[in-house]
């Protein structure tokens, strides 16, 4: 039987006392026992400093989570639309408004011959007249020499005259424009801001100085007017002006010959009843002179656009009574222009004025062909 102080399974054989007799030559006396300093560590000391605890303290709006993210966002948008709105209705500045492009204003002037209309075929025509030595089409548009100005590279405003070129090819020696076809080729070239002028012009032409169709093109009405050669000659200048810091101005002033010939569905009349008929077989030549002023900004050097600010048209031979704000009616091989006039003008009269005119082809103007179809 052991003893309160003895293990279990009782001491071991062989060591006396159940235990190793090798420490007790060791003896603590009781003051040292009594010197000596216990101190116990606690868990987190034993683990050390770096020891990242197993739990962390969360705070309430930290165990929001995402629902803290989305309330974020939600005052973000709040914020920024309600200073949006403040800055709108109390900002002491105003957006610039857009500057508008400048309306077209033009004049149509008619040119009655002298005589009858001399006729024979397109070849001797052009041969015999003043339009000889004309280029063809738009080779007969040529770019002028340029040097830089103060704010525009000569790049820029070679760039502006091909503009203005084009815009020439399509509204003036183009068949399809000539003859009342498409004129999108024409219209793509304008400013945005002139479009609305522009439809009005060709859906409801008035000879008031703004709403001319024969403006802003040359077209003869195909039902009584067809070419007898698609070749136009075209002889005359082309310049260009700096007028502000981003605005150049385009002076073109051409003349464009055609030569043509009644159409098969033509009535004999179609020049006017006092023209008389026109002589079978026999094409003319029809003589228009355009003055032109172009505005081209620096924005559209890269749209490819311009402003058409200022248009005067001459041609001839027309009789003085026909009117060329929506097409231009030639008289044809054989006809006069005969006596007409434009109506006279009372100056005292209110309402519309009569802003008619009409002028007269000289003699030299007309061609004289060697082989008259009479």
């Amino acid at each position: 039987m052991t003893g309160p102080g003895d293990p279990p399974e009782g001491m071991p054989d062989g060591a006396p006392g159940g235990g190793d007799d090798e420490y007790r030559s060791v003896v603590f006396d009781e003051r040292f026992v009594r010197a000596a300093r216990l101190q116990e560590f606690s868990a987190d000391e034993r683990l050390g400093e770096h020891h990242a605890p197993a739990v962390k303290i969360r705070h309430a709006w930290l165990r929001l989570g995402g629902s803290r993210q989305a309330i974020l966002l939600v005052l973000l948008i709040v914020l920024a639309f309600g200073t949006a709105v403040y800055m709108g209705i109390r900002h002491p500045y105003k957006a610039p408004e857009p500057v508008r492009a400048e309306p077209l204003r033009s004049s149509v002037v008619p040119l009655a011959p002298p005589g009858p209309v001399p006729g024979a075929t397109p070849a001797d025509l052009f041969a015999h007249s003043p339009a000889a030595d004309y280029r063809i089409g738009a080779a007969g548009i040529n770019l002028p020499t340029v040097q830089r100005s103060a704010h525009f590279s000569d790049g820029q405003i070679v760039t502006a005259l091909t503009i203005a070129k084009d815009y020439l090819v399509r509204s003036s020696v183009d068949p399809a424009t000539l003859t009342g076809g498409a004129v999108r080729p024409v219209r793509l070239l304008l400013d945005t801001g002139q479009l609305d002028q522009f439809d009005r012009s060709l859906t409801h032409p008035d000879d008031n100085g703004r709403d001319a169709a024969t403006g802003w093109l040359v077209r003869f009405d195909p039902k009584q007017i067809q070419l007898a050669d698609r070749d136009v000659r075209v002889n005359g200048t082309l310049s260009a002006t700096e007028l502000s810091a981003d605005t150049l101005d385009i002076a073109a002033d051409y003349t464009f010959v055609y030569a043509v010939q009644p159409a098969p569905s033509a009535p004999k009349d179609a020049a006017g009843q006092h023209a008389g008929t026109p002589t079978p077989g026999a094409a003319s030549l029809v003589t228009v002179r355009r003055e032109l002023h172009f505005r081209v900004g620096r924005d559209d050097l890269a749209d490819h656009r311009l402003t058409v600010v200022q248009s005067s048209l001459q041609a001839g031979p027309l009789s003085c009574s026909s009117d060329p704000a929506d097409t231009l009616h030639p008289l044809l091989a054989g006809q006069r222009a005969g006596t007409d006039r434009p109506a006279g003008t009372d100056p005292y009269a209110r309402g519309r004025a009569n802003a008619a005119l009409c002028g007269e082809l000289s003699a030299t103007s007309q061609p004289t062909p060697s082989h008259p179809i009479p």
